[in-house]
C-alpha cells in the first residue's frame, strides 16, 4: 500500500530547497557552471547579485558581442532556470 504523502526525490528536493530558502543560490549556481555552454566560454569573473549578472570578459569583441545580445541573453538564461534570476547585465 502507498502512502498519500509520499514524495519523488525531485519533489523532496525542491520542497527542502524552498524550507531551507537556497532554491535562488541553487539556481544562481547552476547557471555559473552552465555559462561556458550557454554564452562564452572566454569569461575571467561570473557572479549573480540581487537579479544583476555581473560578467568580466577577456576579449573586447566578445564583449561588444553580449552587449548587443544582451535581452537575449538574459531570456536564456531565465528561460534555463525556469524562473527570473538575471533582470541585468554589468560588465566589468
Amino acid at each position: 500500500m502507498g502512502r498519500t504523502n509520499d514524495k519523488t526525490l525531485k519533489e523532496a528536493i525542491e520542497q527542502m530547497l524552498q524550507v531551507y530558502k537556497i532554491k535562488r543560490k541553487y539556481d544562481e549556481t547552476g547557471i555559473k557552471a552552465s555559462w561556458p555552454e550557454l554564452v562564452a566560454n572566454r569569461t575571467k569573473e561570473i557572479y549573480i547579485h540581487d537579479k544583476k549578472l555581473f560578467l568580466r570578459i577577456e576579449s573586447s569583441v566578445i564583449k561588444n558581442e553580449l552587449l548587443l545580445m544582451r535581452t537575449q541573453i538574459i531570456d536564456k538564461i531565465n528561460n534555463e532556470a525556469k524562473v527570473i534570476l538575471v533582470e541585468e547585465i554589468i560588465f566589468l
